[in-house]
């Protein structure tokens, strides 16, 4: 989901007191740094804003196709968390302690601890991350994007994510007697209703929801008790129904989304005071919740949409969006390797530290030093008859001219 495109907007408005703009209509991060980028951070734009965000997801979909993420990346991450457990978007100086000006955050929170479970060996940070995120859980059952800010689809559902990647049952952690999935079916459209079957980010003023395709491709996998990198689930038609059970409403959903991209293949963006435009990012969140839902095939329109037209918006956007990508190709059955003719995995891992040898590649390199190890013995041990053979011709020379003075 694009909540990374979101954070300063819906962080400005956190301090104003305004009411949060819906993700889709939020601006990408600065392309130029204010601020030191440090080492471990994958991407050069400025992590002001998505800096922890970003990395989760770059971990994550390392993991998920396989390769063993850098330590000194895990490490950077850990790093970001604040004694409290929760995570904000940036810390540049995380050697010092957090304070009540520090900004923490549901959605970086949420992503660490998804990331953090994939790479393992971070049980202490992800126990006090989950335990932060269940002491800001509102009455509702949900999480808006600060602590004590409305629910929003997004944040419960990326939260939800992070609940099951840390082994929590969802439906367990409640507020009130509420919870998640209480939270996100108040927020799903009746079928009946002018776009049906979609979920909105929040009410509006008037208590009124309005459809939003990023908040409804979130909600479809929160629904499912799903994070970032869900699998493929069963094939099943994406049909609209009475959502009384939160698998109903992620089929509800997943039929919005369905009848949203029959034309296109694309979400499109629709940012005040410009022209409606493709969303990749969002798209890449439509195939897993549409594969995750209804199997693979369900989400092969976008899925080839996105391999015919993503590069160059990934190759701009940088390790998020190849993240993403990643982990629409592993949701839908595709290879990550061959996307449109791009290796994804090759491109973001360029992006970051260089990850650890995977196993067959340690293997190679224990087998070829073993063959060093062979070649060394062997040389050692002819070097050593060679060296006997001039010896003992030497004192066969010597004899037999003591034998000839004779």
């Amino acid at each position: 989901m694009n909540v990374r495109r979101s954070a300063a907007v819906l962080a400005a408005t956190a301090v104003i007191g305004v009411a949060a703009i819906p993700v889709a209509q939020a601006a990408d991060p600065s392309p130029s740094p204010s601020v030191a980028l440090p080492s471990g951070l994958y991407g050069t734009s400025d992590p002001t804003y998505d800096g922890v965000w970003r990395q989760s997801l770059a971990l994550l979909a390392q993991e998920t196709v396989g390769v063993k993420p850098a330590w000194e990346a895990t490490d950077w991450l850990a790093r970001q968390q604040c004694d409290n457990g929760g995570f904000a978007a940036f810390r540049a100086e995380p050697a010092k302690d957090c304070d009540a000006k520090t900004m923490v955050d549901t959605n970086s929170t949420a992503a660490a601890v998804q990331a953090f479970a994939a790479v393992g060996d971070y049980d202490a940070a992800t126990g006090k991350a989950v335990d932060w995120l269940k002491s800001v859980q509102n009455e509702d059952g949900g999480w808006g994007y600060t602590p004590g800010g409305p629910s929003d689809a997004n944040s419960t559902a990326v939260v939800i994510g992070a609940l099951t990647a840390a082994g929590e049952k969802p439906d367990a952690v409640v507020k009130d007697g509420k919870s998640p999935y209480d939270a996100l079916l108040k927020l799903a459209i009746p079928c009946d209703a002018k776009d049906g079957g979609a979920f909105a980010y929040q009410p509006d003023k008037k208590g009124k929801l309005a459809a939003n395709a990023d908040a409804t491709a979130a909600a479809v996998l929160g629904a499912l008790g799903k994070g970032l990198a869900a699998e493929a689930g069963r094939k099943a038609e994406p049909t609209c129904a009475d959502a009384k059970t939160p698998e109903q409403a992620a089929a509800n959903g997943a039929a919005h989304l369905t009848r949203t991209l029959a034309k296109d293949g694309h979400l499109t963006s629709a940012l005040p005071g410009s022209e409606d435009q493709p969303d990749y990012g969002n798209t890449a969140d439509a195939v897993v919740a549409l594969a995750a839902q209804g199997g693979a095939a369900q989400a092969a329109k976008p899925l080839t949409w996105l391999e015919r037209n993503s590069a160059d918006w990934a190759k701009q956007s940088g390790p998020a969006a190849y993240a993403q990508l990643i982990l629409a190709t592993h949701a839908a059955g595709a290879d990550p390797k061959d996307f449109g003719g791009t290796d994804l995995v090759a491109q973001l891992n360029a992006t970051g530290p260089t990850p650890q040898p995977q196993v067959e590649d340690r293997a190679v390199a224990k087998a070829e030093e073993k063959d060093d190890e062979d070649e060394g013995l062997t040389f050692g041990v002819w070097w050593y008859v060679g060296v006997f053979l001039v010896v003992g011709i030497g004192i066969g020379f010597l004899l037999s001219g003591r034998n000839k003075r004779r």
